[in-house]
């Protein structure tokens, strides 16, 4: 079985098209210089129509990676600390009701404690499930546009090599 290589200027370098992961043959005779040349001129009407650079995009999206971990990160702190706040409120309100009930303040805010620090738990545990929600589909929603911004320039990039001759994939 014959092994693809990458194709690769006279200097030893990647071709700009190949950078891309797009495969330009030439289909008149154009030499490596030519194809080069043509590449640059298709890559810079591709990004003046699409108005997008996908080495600024790839940049942009490694930001986004990055905010985003930070963001899941976050998301899973959310919450924290429920139980304790719920504990306090019910302890609080449950010696009020103790002390108005039964004269027993502390038998009602140790109830009201218990109570407080389930619900807080259970409030807590569904604000971070949300955060993290966003979170992740803020990411999804990053991935997509960046996903079509780079689709949009490899075909408007493709379409100009075509035109001048050359097989794309």
């Amino acid at each position: 079985m014959a092994m693809l290589t990458m194709p690769v200027s006279s200097e030893g370098q990647k071709s700009l098209a190949s950078t891309l992961d797009i495969y330009v043959f030439p289909t008149a005779g154009q030499d490596s210089k030519q194809q080069s040349t043509d590449e640059a001129s298709c890559y810079s009407w591709a990004v003046s129509n699409t108005g997008s650079d996908p080495f600024e995009v790839s940049r942009q999206a490694e930001q986004h990676a990055q905010q985003s971990a930070s963001s899941q990160q976050q998301a899973s702190q959310a919450g924290a600390g429920s139980g304790a706040r719920g504990a306090f409120r019910g302890a609080a309100v449950g010696a009020l009701i103790g002390e108005i009930a039964d004269d027993d303040a502390g038998k009602g805010a140790a109830i009201g404690a218990t109570a407080g620090l389930l619900r807080g738990r259970r409030l807590g545990r569904q604000e971070q499930a949300r955060a993290q929600q966003q979170a992740q589909q803020q990411s999804q929603n990053q991935q997509q546009a960046t996903a079509q911004q780079m689709n949009s320039f490899k075909r408007a990039f493709s379409v100009c090599l075509e035109a001048k001759g050359y097989m794309v994939k």
